[in-house]
């Protein structure tokens, strides 16, 4: 049986990707001189948060995921961050390949809500590996690989914030469902707010609400024009 060993080199930032997307520079190693044809592998990422430590502001926002710090010893569970196949074309002895990796911003993700909370240092993360093995030197042997088979890695936060500065430059976002949309459209239309971050100012300060319709409502700028009143 071939022995596989996986050890991820650097991380960086897709810039070209259509949404947000890390890639992992992985380094296979395979024992022995038997030529492998092909590594059809499924990789898990997991975040380990017991495995660094934590400022103020950042135990703030960990609350919602681990509670109040008094409670770390027994909250803090690793994190699921992605599973993604990867195919390893042939190679002998030592070969590297990238591991691509799609993310998201969605804060309703314990793995985004995390990595969001973090202002500066490293992610540790933990790469388990499984997968099937084609070798041989005259034909095909089909090899497993365990699960076993596992690679830490401390990505540094800015490689995480570089990726969501590419696709969401000083923002955020937030997944609501339809009939929140459909009432907060409402909300906007009567009002005749101009953009989502108004509407969402105007909620969060009453006095907005209660002034009425801003200046650059459209139907008075039109009405100041023509001289017509409203129907």
């Amino acid at each position: 049986m071939t022995e596989f060993s996986f050890t991820c080199t650097g991380v960086r930032a897709d810039r070209y990707a259509a949404g947000p997307t890390l890639v992992f520079r992985l380094r296979v190693t395979a024992s022995g001189d038997t030529p492998v044809h092909a590594l059809a592998l499924r990789c898990q990422i997991r975040i380990e948060p017991a495995r660094r430590g934590y400022g103020p502001a950042e135990a703030d926002g960990l609350t919602d995921l681990f509670g109040e710090r008094s409670r770390w010893g027994s909250t803090l569970h690793p994190v699921q961050f992605a599973q993604v196949p990867l195919m390893v074309p042939s190679f002998t002895g030592q070969t590297e390949a990238d591991l691509v990796v799609p993310c998201t911003y969605d804060l309703d993700i314990a793995a985004t809500r995390y990595l969001d909370a973090l202002t500066d240092g490293e992610v540790p993360l933990l790469m388990l590996f499984s997968g099937t093995a084609f070798t041989g030197a005259g034909g095909f042997r089909v090899e497993p690989v365990p699960w076993d088979r596992e690679a830490a890695y401390r990505m540094p936060v800015t490689a995480w914030r570089e990726m969501v500065e590419q696709h969401f430059p000083g923002c955020g976002w937030i997944r609501l469902p339809r009939d929140t949309m459909d009432a907060l459209l409402a909300y906007r239309s009567r009002h005749a707010l101009p953009s989502w971050e108004a509407t969402v100012k105007a909620l969060l300060d009453p006095d907005l609400d209660r002034a009425g319709p801003p200046a650059h409502d459209p139907l008075r700028a039109l009405t100041a024009t023509t001289g017509r009143t409203d129907p």
